[in-house]
């Protein structure tokens, strides 16, 4: 009885040593000199800017009826409200129908609102302009839900991205996060890595998620070893002991 005793003591901490613990998973935590989470600097949002092959969607309004049905067709509408979305070519340019060629690569979303307005009133003295980025989308891949997902609203960060997905795995590593971010003027894209544990990344340069990013969750080395809840650990305890005890008796039997 003192052996089976003495085996499953030392069977007990490798079993411990396979369960997820808060350190290894949970988010948010406070830096300290115990956990050594990285602390990362405080960075001001940047806007996103438009790049080439990003698809601009606008909304023309204007009161004048000649240009509203030569713009809008057989479409009747009391404000004079049109949709369409346009390619960023090679140039940097959208071809807009009765306009000539509205630069817009590297503005933000804004300038090239106020842009592409000013464009129009050249004709059309009192036109508005609305505009939007078509393809607000990021993708994530890796040991997490993978998809492409829609950018909902401005200034969408990270924690908020990845519960779309469902959140990362237990097995993810969450020490080593990577967003592929691609660049203007056809730059190489930008690779951010980042702890996602430490509560630091909050108003960091890794918290925002914009359109095209990439956002790749790696699965962890240890992860065969691991149990995915205390549920499954508890099973794993009882099947681990219930199996020792067996060979025990067995062992006990042959000797005897």
């Amino acid at each position: 009885m003192k052996r089976k005793i003495l085996y499953g003591l030392l069977l007990l901490p490798l079993l411990l040593s396979s369960c997820y613990s808060h350190k290894v998973i949970g988010l948010l935590q406070e830096p300290t000199k115990h956990n050594n989470l990285p602390v990362y600097d405080s960075a001001e949002y940047v806007p996103y800017t438009i790049r080439v092959n990003d698809e601009i969607i606008y909304r023309l309004i204007t009161m004048d009826e000649t240009i509203s049905k030569t713009i809008m067709g057989n479409q009747s509408s009391y404000a004079g409200q049109y949709a369409n979305s346009y390619r960023v070519y090679s140039d940097g340019t959208i071809d807009v129908p009765f306009l000539k060629p509205v630069h817009v690569e590297g503005l933000t979303i804004e300038q090239a609102q106020d842009t592409l307005r000013a464009a129009f009133r050249e004709i059309i003295p009192d036109a508005d302009v609305k505009l939007a980025l078509y393809n607000k989308y990021f993708t994530v891949v890796g040991d997490i839900n993978a998809g492409e997902y829609y950018i909902y609203k401005e200034k969408m960060n990270i924690f908020e991205a990845l519960a779309m997905t469902g959140d990362l795995m237990n097995s993810g590593d969450r020490r080593h996060v990577r967003i592929i971010r691609p660049q203007g003027n056809g730059e190489e894209p930008e690779v951010l890595e980042f702890d996602i544990r430490t509560n630091s990344i909050i108003n960091s340069k890794y918290y925002y998620v914009y359109p095209n990013d990439v956002i790749y969750v790696a699965r962890t080395k240890d992860s065969f070893f691991k149990v995915p809840s205390y549920t499954g650990f508890l099973g794993l305890i009882t099947s681990s002991l219930s199996l020792l005890v067996s060979v025990l008796n067995y062992t006990v039997l042959l000797i005897d």
